[in-house]
């Protein structure tokens, strides 16, 4: 951990606005059809998405595993689907493949656009943004490659600290927030991530409902995605990715892991078993005694 890592980590945690900038994909979805198509395809109900409102939503297959998961925006009649760069590409070609079926359009947008994420204070650029989506630690914009530099210039006039990759993962893994890829992928049941409002139970059918609902009707899930924070102050290098119960059980694996400055110890991401998932549970984690932490693990 650099001295330069610090200040960034304590300016952020302090209150004080930084900002990452990462490849995020953008698609547009339009046309009479689309409710209709993209109610039989993802796990939330476009229909109820009022204009200017954004939701979380699901793709998933029909065995209920997860392909990507989505922030959905409504724009009067269009949609649009912002998601890890890792899945934007089998997004766009999930969608697009509906373009012969009926009055249902997709438009890959990203090109054009970069991607900044705001840590810390509120921040009202004067630089319109192209969209601007709310998140767990500030706000994302999505900003026209042209106005970038602008964009920028205003964030460096409020002493905005840049984030390195390395500040992102820790800041990313005590926000609770997976990746695809790491802590999620098309092995990932739905429910398992336990995300709220990121599935709805009350609307049509679509891909892998079935399977979906019969797990939150039969009241839970095997594993969940869920915090861990480890009892000594200890920072370890060993890979071991195995949480152990108090009594010698199985009871999930590590999936990201950080050491959080601020509470002064190692945090990660884990699945742990169904068993297992109140917070405060004693584990074995690593080889090191630790405690279940629901998320996010730092507020």
């Amino acid at each position: 951990m650099t001295d330069e890592f610090k200040k960034s980590y304590d300016h952020i945690r302090g209150g004080d606005t930084g900002f990452f900038e990462q490849p995020r994909g953008l698609i547009a979805v339009s046309g009479k059809e689309a409710v209709k198509f993209l109610n039989g395809l993802i796990t939330n109900d476009v229909e109820k998405l009022a204009d200017g409102e954004q939701m979380l939503a699901a793709f998933p297959n029909a065995q209920g595993r997860l392909l990507a998961v989505v922030r959905v925006i409504r724009q009067a009649e269009r949609f649009l689907f912002e998601t890890d760069e890792a899945t934007r590409q089998k997004v766009f070609d999930y969608l697009f493949r509906f373009t012969y079926a009926g009055d249902f359009f997709v438009e890959e947008l990203s090109g054009g656009l970069r991607f900044f994420s705001i840590f810390g204070k509120s921040f009202l650029p004067s630089t319109p943004p192209f969209i601007e989506l709310e998140n767990v630690y500030g706000s994302d914009y999505f900003v026209d490659a042209a106005d970038a530099d602008d964009f920028l210039t205003e964030l460096t006039n409020i002493d905005a600290v840049k984030v390195s990759d390395e500040l992102y993962e820790t800041l990313r893994i005590e926000g609770g927030i997976p990746l695809y890829g790491v802590d999620m992928d098309e092995t990932t049941i739905v429910p398992e991530l336990g995300i709220e409002g990121l599935v709805s139970y009350n609307k049509g059918c679509y891909i892998g409902q079935e399977i979906i609902a019969r797990i939150h009707f039969r009241g839970h899930v095997a594993k969940q995605l869920t915090g861990v924070i480890w009892n000594d102050e200890a920072e370890s290098d060993a890979d071991e990715a195995v949480l152990v119960s108090s009594e010698g059980k199985n009871a999930g694996r590590i999936t990201s892991r950080t050491f959080s400055r601020k509470l002064g110890r190692e945090v990660a991401l884990v699945f742990a078993r169904y068993d297992y998932l109140v917070e405060g549970t004693e584990l074995n984690a690593a080889g090191r005694p630790a405690k279940i932490k629901t998320l996010p693990i730092v507020r």
